[in-house]
């Protein structure tokens, strides 16, 4: 790999995790918009390997005691786990950029309509089955488009946590999510040791956008962070459509 493309890569990173530090995801949509530039989607996907894992683990370890949010998010990361492994079986990777262009008008939509104060929320005792289910969807989902985001992060926004606890939540979710899709993806082979080297180096950089990006999430307030993380969302949903259509 050439210097210029080191470096540049490298900076990918450092602004993906920047991303991701702010607003608690983005890092793997970020990344393969800008590193596609520059290389094959297959390497740009099989670089963000560990990066994901990593930097998910950290989010999710950023903070307070974490039992109390995996207690409360156990049924939604069992319906990630078993659908992440059936779904690896019976899909391809990556169906097609379809798949990737209804994603993000659900990302989208969602995003729109909780800038709108239209926010759903989970009917009372309907919590538990609701998780489920939407784990069941998200493993589905991931194998399919490779992004962990839905329907996850509608369904976290809507059990209304405190900002940090959201952010670990989205942590807690994205880590059993980007391992699952990972150790299935070894299991056939798709993920070999020749390819982790890369991904393992491109961890640094990450991490240290990330950590620049934490530092400025911890100073905005809490109007201001869910203004910023729809409006994310809203730019990544519009992105992917944009993508599938172009």
């Amino acid at each position: 790999m050439e210097t210029t493309l080191i470096l540049l890569t490298a900076a990918v990173f450092v602004l993906a995790g920047f991303v991701k530090g702010v607003v608690g995801l983005g890092l793997p949509t970020v990344a393969l918009a800008l590193l596609g530039l520059m290389m094959s989607p297959a390497e740009a996907a099989a670089l963000l390997v560990v990066p994901s894992v990593v930097t998910n683990i950290g989010q999710m370890l950023d903070g307070g005691p974490l039992r109390p949010i995996l207690l409360r998010l156990l049924p939604m990361l069992a319906g990630i786990c078993a659908a992440t492994f059936v779904a690896a079986l019976v899909l391809p990777a990556a169906t097609g950029e379809w798949a990737s262009g209804l994603l993000g008008l659900a990302l989208a939509v969602s995003a729109a309509m909780n800038l709108l104060k239209l926010e759903p929320g989970i009917p009372h005792g309907r919590e538990k089955p609701t998780a489920v289910a939407v784990g069941a969807v998200n493993g589905v989902v991931t194998v399919a488009t490779g992004v962990f985001v839905m329907p996850s992060v509608p369904f976290l926004r809507a059990l209304n946590l405190p900002r940090d606890d959201f952010v670990r939540a989205l942590g807690l979710s994205f880590t059993v999510s980007s391992t699952t899709l990972a150790l299935a993806l070894m299991a056939q082979g798709v993920f070999r040791s020749d390819v982790a080297l890369g991904s393992a180096l491109a961890l640094l950089p990450a991490l240290a956008g990330m950590k620049v990006g934490a530092l400025c999430r911890h100073r905005l307030a809490g109007p201001v962070f869910k203004t910023l993380f729809d409006s994310s969302l809203l730019l990544l949903g519009l992105f992917m459509i944009a993508k599938a259509l172009g």
